[in-house]
């Protein structure tokens, strides 16, 4: 008889630190807001988590922002709106996790920083809106 393991799920932490790597992708057909024929730049969520990290105390960033940015910073047109938002929340739950396992709020990225009461993502997030707008309203940011 095989010993049964169920099915662990990868903490927030491990999904962050996945090791896969970025690409870039000259897209046949449209995909959201990129046109067909465009060249748009898949991140990681630890390049998401450094550029968040890059943001300064009391400056909000946005996805929209963010996703120019990296566009920019990679040589590509675009930067892919789906895995955008997903590493946005991957980075964001991993900081909370750490947050939670007693990191100090000062040593976690700052995700706050990048969402507010209109991101779609608020909703999905462990921590809550009332700790996104505590952090926001800490650091002078509207929420």
């Amino acid at each position: 008889m095989q010993n049964y393991m169920p099915y662990q799920r990868k903490t927030w932490k491990e999904k962050l630190h996945n090791n896969h790597p970025s690409k870039m992708e000259v897209l046949d057909k449209r995909f959201g807001d990129v046109p067909a024929g465009a060249s748009m730049f898949i991140a990681t969520p630890e390049i998401v988590d450094k550029y968040i990290r890059n943001l300064p105390y009391g400056v909000a960033g946005s996805l929209q922002q963010m996703r120019k940015d990296l566009a920019a910073n990679h040589n590509a047109q675009y930067c892919c709106p789906i895995t955008s938002g997903i590493f946005l929340r991957i980075a964001s739950e991993a900081a909370y996790e750490e947050y939670m396992a007693g990191k100090n709020i000062k040593d976690i990225t700052p995700f706050w920083r990048m969402i507010d009461s209109k991101s779609p993502v608020i909703k999905k997030l462990a921590c809550g809106a009332g700790f996104v707008k505590f952090q926001r309203v800490n650091e002078g940011l509207p929420f």
